[in-house]
């Protein structure tokens, strides 16, 4: 990541991001009414060009309105750890972003991996319609916003058009349970093309009976699994983040490479693999559908 300047703070009073061309829309002032709840912008005290998105009072997305490539959250730096490997490097990738929110992620991966084309799904169609007009996203066909069900927009995609699905959908705190199952993993798999990866966001505690339950059911559909938390996660302590990935490429996620990007992260982390991933999921159940 390059060095910022912070020498130009801007006024905390002010509410108007910075731009790049055409004016952005007025930032509001408080929590603002959208189609599943409220939405609300909170300013980065130490840092003018931060910006927090909160959903329903839950953190969603961290911008840095200069940077796009900085990502504050530990699971999207985790994530992008994961991308920086697909495809040739440095080359344009399709990715499709289950869940929208602010777009920090394909802020990011525009930026990084120019030419890219990316789609990202939003459930609640105002909010999709604000972030569009707060901040400077990449235009349409480089990131189109699209809103709809998570589920239900993927299983509209084409067999094998992406190289990466992300899945970051959220209720509150709380994961969906129809985007968990075996029928949704079977829609990330055709979906992807031969050496794509399937990323997914699961927040959970100790004992992580849920991130185990989805790592069980990735394992079925796909030839290769990794899972990626905070030691101390692992180790049974708080709440927090387990970024899993799966892939049918059997040279992406064992890599000693991959595993050293982990690590070094600003918050460094801990990537199973191979045995160590049977370990985690042990006997936790494959999630699927309920009877019709």
């Amino acid at each position: 990541m390059a060095a910022r300047d912070r020498s130009a703070r801007r006024s905390p009073g002010s509410h108007r991001p910075p731009t790049r061309g055409a004016a952005r829309a007025p930032w509001p002032t408080g929590p603002l009414p959208i189609a599943t709840g409220t939405v609300e912008l909170v300013r980065d005290l130490d840092d003018p060009d931060g910006v927090t998105v909160l959903v329903n009072g839950v953190p969603s997305s961290y911008l840095d309105l200069v940077d796009p490539t900085r990502l504050d959250f530990e699971y999207m730096q985790q994530m992008a750890a994961v991308i920086e490997r697909v495809g040739d490097v440095g080359g344009p990738l399709d990715v499709v972003h289950l869940g929208a929110a602010g777009c920090a992620l394909a802020r990011a991966v525009d930026a990084t991996r120019p030419g890219s084309h990316q789609l990202a799904v939003e459930l609640d169609v105002t909010l999709a319609e604000l972030v569009r007009g707060w901040f400077d996203l990449p235009r349409s066909p480089a990131l189109r916003i699209r809103a709809g069900d998570a589920r239900a927009e993927l299983a509209r995609l084409a067999d094998s058009s992406a190289d990466v699905v992300v899945r970051d959908v959220f209720a509150g705190d709380t994961t969906p349970a129809h985007v968990r199952t075996r029928e949704m993993v079977a829609h990330a798999a055709r979906v992807l093309r031969l050496g794509g990866v399937y990323l997914v966001n699961c927040a959970d505690r100790p004992p992580l009976t849920g991130a185990r339950a989805e790592g069980a059911t990735l394992r079925e559909a796909f030839a290769d699994v990794a899972v990626v938390a905070e030691p101390g996660l692992l180790r049974g302590r708080g709440y927090g983040n387990v970024v899993l990935a799966a892939t049918d490429d059997p040279d992406l996620l064992g890599s000693a490479a991959l595993a050293r990007a982990i690590r070094s992260l600003p918050a460094p982390a801990r990537l199973l693999h191979g045995d160590e991933v049977t370990a985690f999921v042990g006997n936790a159940p494959v999630l699927a559908d309920p009877p019709a």
